[in-house]
């Protein structure tokens, strides 16, 4: 069996799935796990990563406004390439193929693959995209027991939370959660919706940006101040955390500066947050050590 990923995250079922031999191309944001970086690209961006935060938002805008996909499919490379699978998404037209240019892919591949698309907004649907991937994949045993492997790890996650909480109340501590803002983008800024909230919670903290399965949206720094965060956690939407340092430092609006006075800590949005698979649990994990107890 061929596949063809057009995502990151349908890249990183398919490698837990334990089939990340029968990827033949990715798309070019596509790194992990490394063995994938050798394979076939078959998409590229219009938009130069390298620019400051303001500057991709405003390529990406203007792209819209021009009905241009900011992300290019390879069409004849993927037909080259012959995929009996073709996994895309649905969720984000910015940084992956959107719904509509994997429907005109599609109509161009003969013969035509087996099309899963992947439309997560909360953890659950994460894990029934996972069993999707599977049954396509035919790896119905493997999704059963990856999804398994990952429920458990969550609920572990969820438990030392609430025994750290029951420790406060034992300490006649606070019994509040902590108030956590989870930014996935910093010019604008953009608060980070869909699973993070969920993430968010599991890990002891009370999300004061999002509802879980919201979009991410943007909102106005002194919107963002009044929250009166206890944490805010820094997980730029594809940048890492050296990256997202520098985005952070740059920033010179006076009301971010006193957001951004209170405790920020990092993670790796480009490895986790941003990424609706399996190491969203990773997340989890990690978000349970960065908010404060």
């Amino acid at each position: 069996m061929r596949i063809v990923s057009l995502l990151p995250a349908a890249t990183e079922m398919v490698a837990a799935l334990g089939a990340v031999g029968r990827l033949v191309g990715v798309s070019h944001e596509c790194d992990f796990p490394p063995q994938v970086r050798s394979l076939p690209r078959v998409t590229r961006t219009r938009v130069d990563p390298t620019l400051p935060s303001g500057a991709i938002d405003r390529a990406m805008a203007e792209a819209k406004r021009a009905g241009v996909s900011p992300v290019e499919v390879d069409v004849d490379l993927v037909a080259h390439l012959r995929p009996d699978v073709l996994i895309g998404q649905s969720v984000c037209d910015v940084c992956a193929v959107g719904h509509h240019e994997l429907a005109r892919v599609v109509t161009t591949l003969i013969p035509t693959p087996w099309v899963v698309t992947l439309h997560a907004h909360t953890l659950e649907e994460v894990l029934v995209d996972i069993r999707k991937v599977g049954e396509a994949l035919e790896l119905r045993d493997e999704a059963d027991e990856l999804d398994a492997g990952l429920r458990y790890r969550l609920r572990r996650v969820g438990a030392r939370a609430q025994r750290s909480g029951q420790v406060a109340a034992q300490r006649a501590a606070p019994l509040q959660k902590p108030r956590v803002l989870v930014l996935e983008w910093l010019d604008p800024p953009y608060v980070a919706g869909h699973w993070v909230p969920e993430l968010v919670a599991l890990a002891g903290g009370q999300d004061v940006g999002s509802a879980p399965g919201d979009r991410s949206r943007p909102r106005p720094w002194n919107e963002l101040a009044a929250l009166a965060p206890d944490v805010v956690i820094v997980a730029p939407c594809g940048f890492d955390i050296p990256r997202a340092q520098a985005e952070l430092a740059a920033l010179t609006d006076q009301e971010a500066r006193r957001l951004l006075g209170r405790r920020v800590e990092f993670l790796d949005g480009n490895a986790y947050t941003s990424r609706p698979g399996p190491r969203l649990v990773d997340a989890a994990e990690q978000l349970s050590r960065l908010i404060p107890g």
